[in-house]
Parts: structure tokens; sequence; C-alpha cells
């Protein structure tokens, strides 16, 4: 039977007892009903994960004993900043997911002219929430020990202008280069992927102004979630460890 991986907020130490979150809590009882003695691999996002094993199971509360600590790293040695236009219904849960599973460092939604979700702040924030869990059960089930950042959502025109030392590059089916034609930084690549409906002539003007590299994935108009999940590969295949 496979081992399940959860994710801890707090410091881990061998021999400590850990009273689990309450999505924990809920997985591990309401979905894989664990019992005491179980054993459980915690990592909290500092490189390493933790053997473990349960001692106390109930209802509202799991408590597992650390048996030892393996230093493991799945990151790739390529650094991918994904800055993706936010889409409508479940794509954007779906790219993050999917990004993370291929290894991207961070992620930043971005909020464009074509963008097709209009949310108050409070709104905003609770998306973040969610999309916060999402990147953690996507490195419970990939077995990433780092979590990759997630930025609050953005607007297009503040991010394209940040300052970077990364490989600024943004997808267009008429792009004369492909992946394989880049050189890579060490500091890595900042992809650009836009929302269903893609980007307005005024920003991809603003993405020329401000060094971005228009790269190509062939000569069809990819879906913005097919478009950032091929791109990252591309990447990691090329330039990565895929």
């Amino acid at each position: 039977m496979r081992i399940s991986r959860i994710f801890h907020p707090d410091l881990l130490v061998v021999d400590q007892h850990i009273n689990l979150t309450s999505d924990a809590v809920n997985h591990l009882v309401n979905v894989l009903r664990a019992k005491v003695g179980q054993a459980i691999v915690l990592f909290n996002g500092d490189g390493a994960e933790y053997c473990a094993h349960l001692v106390d199971v109930t209802k509202r509360n799991v408590v597992a004993v650390v048996d030892s600590k393996l230093s493991l790293s799945l990151e790739s040695p390529l650094n991918i900043h994904l800055g993706q236009g936010v889409s409508r219904g479940d794509r954007m849960d779906w790219v993050i997911q999917k990004a993370v599973e291929l290894g991207v460092t961070e992620i930043t939604p971005l909020i464009t002219e074509r963008c097709g979700v209009k949310l108050t702040a409070d709104r905003w924030f609770k998306k973040h929430e969610q999309w916060q869990k999402l990147i953690i059960a996507a490195c419970e089930q990939c077995g990433r020990n780092k979590l990759p950042l997630l930025h609050q959502a953005t607007n297009f025109s503040e991010w394209i202008k940040q300052s970077t030392t990364q490989i600024r590059l943004t997808l267009h089916p008429r792009a004369e280069k492909a992946f394989r034609h880049i050189a890579i930084p060490t500091s890595g690549a900042r992809l650009l992927i836009g929302p269903e409906g893609g980007f307005s002539e005024h920003e991809i003007y603003q993405t020329e102004e401000h060094g971005f590299n228009t790269i190509q994935l062939g000569p069809r108009v990819l879906r913005t979630e097919t478009a950032a999940v091929a791109a990252i590969t591309s990447l990691q295949a090329i330039h990565g460890d895929l």
C-alpha cells in the first residue's frame, strides 16, 4: 500500500508528537480510514521529508510521531516563474495543479484585459487560499518537498515590468524561435501565458516593450491550459529534468 504524504506547515523534529492540521485529519480519517500505527510521510516545505507513524486517531484529531528525517529533493534545476492569465471555470485550477507537478518554482495569477474573472479583493484572497491548497495537494501527490511560491493575483502590466534576471518568454504561433533555440540563464525563465481569448494587441505590444521573447510551440493556436502545460513540459525536457 502506498504511504500517504501529508503537508504540515510547522517545524518538524524527530521524536516530536505532531497534531496534524484539520485538512490532514479530514483526509486521513474520512478518506483513507487511517488507523493507529499507520506509517505516513510528512513534509513542511524545508526540502526534506519526515517518516512518521500515527499514535492517536479520532474523528477530530490525529497525532503523529516523527521517526526520522530524510533529505530528498525532487526539484528541477530549472527555475520557472509562471505568469498565467486567469481563466474562468476550472481551467486555472488545472493549470496550477499541472504546473506544480511539472516543477515550476513560482506562480503568479495575472489579471489581463480579457480576463473573464471579476472579483472583489476579498474574493481574490479566497481564490488565493484555494489555489494554495491545490499546490499543497499537488506536492503531496507528486513527491515534491518544497512548495512553489504562489504570488497574489497581479495586474498584467505590473508583472511584466518587474525586474528579473530570468529570460522573459511568451508564446506566439508565428514566432521564429522554438524553446530549443534559446539559452536559459542560471536564474531560469519567466514564462507568460495568456488567458482564454489571448492577449489584446496592446498587451502584446507591452510584452515586446519589456523584453519578452516570443516562442512558438508549433503553428497551432493552443487553449490557455494546453499552452501552459506544453510550454512548461518543453522547457523542462530541453533545459530541465524531464
